[in-house]
Parts: C-alpha cells; structure tokens; sequence
C-alpha cells in the first residue's frame, strides 16, 4: 500500500491548526483547557467519532475519549493517546502569535503537542477519505495534565490502555526526526520552607528567612545530581510581598529523573532524608507525582521496526531512542503495551517563545500515523 499517494497536505494542515494554537490553554486553567478540549471534540465528532467527554478533577480540565466505528468493536485496539495542555499562560500569543515564514510555523503548544495530537487525526480522516479500513478499532484519548506529571488522568490512560494491543503517542519527535521507545523515570516533589517573620527595619537578623533557607536547599539539592540520577528546583514562591519583611513561608517543586528505576527510587530516598520540620527553619518534603521507567520491550522494538519500514517505503528515515522529559508514554510502556512515542512534527524550541514546527513535517508525519493505523494488526 503506497502511503505517500494519500492527499496530505501540510499547508492545508497547518492552516487547519491555527484554531488549535489560537485557543490558548495552560495546564491550571481549567477553562482554557476545556475549551481546546471542545474544539477536539467537536472535530473528532464530525469526522464520525463517538464522543466521550470525561470530567475533570483536582480543579483541572476535562478529558475526550473518542472511538470510531469499527467491525471489531470493543475488541483490543490502537489508541492515540495525546494531551491538550501547555506550559504558556493566556497571554502568551501577544509574545508567541500564531505565525508562519517559509517553511516555519511558530505558536505556543504548536511542537508539544498539538501538531502531532492534529496530525493523528489529519491521518484517520485522509485514511476514511481513501476508504482504507484499518485492521483494529482506534480510540483517540486527549487530557488535560500533562505537563504537571498526569495527577489527574494516570489512571483513566491506564484504564483505557489495558484493553488495546498498542499506543501510539504524538509527541514531538527528537531533535533528529526519531521516535522514542522508552523514557526515563521521573519524581517531583513538593518543598515548603517555614521561617520566623520580623519587620526588616527592625533587624533582619532576628528573624529566620524561609527565602534565604530555601535558596540554601536548592543549591543542596541540585548538587546531588549525579550521571544516573539528576535533581533540579524550579517553580519557587515567597508567602511574603513585602520586602521590608522577613519571609515566613517559601515553597518550591523539584525534579528528579533517572534513566533506571532503581536509581530514581534511591534519588526518592535521598529527598525524603532531607525533611527536617523542627529545625531552626522548617523543612518539609512531599513526594509528588511519579512517571515509571519505560523501559523498551520487544515488543517496543518490533513496533519501532514496524514504523522504520514504513518511514523508508515514506523515502525517509527515523531512528530510536530512550528519553527523558517524561510523556504518558511512560505510562502504557511500563504497562508493557507496545507503544511508539514522539511521532509528532520536527521543530524546537518547545516550552521557550520560540516554540515552533517544519511545516513540510506535518504530512511526513501524518503519513507515517496513517500507516500505522492502516497496517497494525
């Protein structure tokens, strides 16, 4: 089957993302998210799909889950598993437009991840259009969390993965055009310093600085980094708003990943030793979300395999790799579904104001989904 003879068209394409990337929609505004979780919707509805819409929790968006009709129906399948989420706040296409020069498109969440999520569905539609039927059911699952680590929706990808026999996820692919195969393990943690207030006219010395701890921790942390388990602070923020006050509270997230689990369990260990509540500043550590080692099976390998054919008879090539970063990938791999990650657009600059995608990438990709979904049995 000549896959390359399928219609796409990545103008037509990066025309039809410009909705998408418009509809801004930072993982914590819950209203923006599920308005980007409704333009999906509607989308996946009208090109046939039976639409689920799947509440959200913990104060974030909602989910869609969308399967299309099929003659093996309710029997294991492929799912597409992408999120709806970014890291830019409302506000941000004022910096970040939606723009194009050439053969560059740049906008916020147009490389992580909605190129790649409107690519997987560009290739069902150009699929249906050419009335080829692909061997297994698929279902299309788009969230709402994932750039904060999934706390919401960990366990509704895993309850709709555990009955499909792959997963296919869109994420950007790697600097050299590749696919991802397994990704690294990674922890957060919740840091919260509390310190003794004082007017700062007075003598700031007699106060306790839950700010100055908190810097004195972060340096701590992030020396523990070591080959094969890193730490990193970001995301620090002052109880105080004055300056002529002594801070009391402090709190911070870190980071930590690992390429094998053993070592980000040991890394666990080491963060949760450095709780000290009753010192002379308060130091307390919670461990936040988790994504787990995936690991490549052979299965992994033989789906990799099975898309390397298909990028070559495409007349380009992609190559496998081990990642970090973290993706819902993590999730299914370590389930030991065969899953493909990083299938989306080439570009770079994901998470900067210089987020952007190859516009020629969209059809190259699309094709490549939409062999997969033809072929996969």
């Amino acid at each position: 089957m000549d896959f390359n003879a399928l219609p796409f068209d990545s103008d037509a394409m990066c025309a039809g993302l410009r909705p998408w990337i418009e509809c801004e929609s930072p993982t914590h505004d819950a209203a923006a998210v599920d308005r980007m979780i409704d333009l999906a919707s509607y989308d996946l509805a009208a090109m046939g799909a039976a639409i689920e819409r799947i509440p959200g929790r913990m104060g974030l968006g909602g989910s869609v889950r969308a399967t299309f009709p099929h003659g093996k129906a309710g029997e294991p399948g492929i799912l597409i598993a992408g999120h709806m989420d970014t890291v830019h706040p409302v506000g941000t296409l004022a910096k970040l437009p939606f723009r194009r020069e050439g053969g560059t498109c740049w906008g916020p969440g147009i490389q992580d991840m909605k190129g790649g999520n409107y690519l997987a569905l560009e290739a069902i539609r150009r699929l249906a259009a050419a009335s080829i039927a692909t061997k297994l059911p698929v279902t299309v699952l788009f969230t709402p969390d994932e750039e904060i680590g999934t706390p919401a929706t960990r366990e509704l990808i895993e309850a709709t993965a555990r009955g499909q026999k792959y997963v296919l996820v869109p994420e950007p692919a790697r600097p050299d055009g590749g696919v991802v195969w397994g990704r690294y393990a990674i922890a957060r943690f919740n840091l919260r310093t509390i310190g003794t207030p004082i007017h700062a006219g007075v003598d700031p010395r007699l106060g306790r600085s839950a700010v100055r701890e908190m810097a004195r921790r972060i340096l701590e942390i992030e020396e523990m980094s070591t080959d094969s388990c890193t730490f990193s602070v970001g995301c620090v923020v002052s109880d105080q708003r004055h300056v002529n006050c002594v801070p009391s509270g402090c709190s911070a997230e870190a980071l930590s990943m690992a390429k094998r689990q053993a070592d980000l369990d040991a890394g666990v260990e080491k963060m949760l030793a450095l709780n000290n509540p009753d010192g002379d500043v308060g130091f307390h550590v919670a461990r936040g979300v988790t994504r787990p080692v995936w690991e490549p099976s052979a299965a992994d390998k033989a789906l990799f395999e099975h898309a390397k054919s298909l990028a070559t008879d495409l007349g380009f090539e992609i190559t496998a790799h081990m990642a970090g970063g973290g993706s819902d990938g993590n999730f299914t791999g370590a389930m030991g579904i065969p899953t493909l990650d990083s299938l989306g657009p080439r570009g770079a600059g994901l998470h900067t104001l210089n987020e952007h995608i190859e516009i020629e990438s969209l059809a190259e990709r699309g094709k490549l989904m939409a062999g997969l979904l033809a072929t996969l049995s």
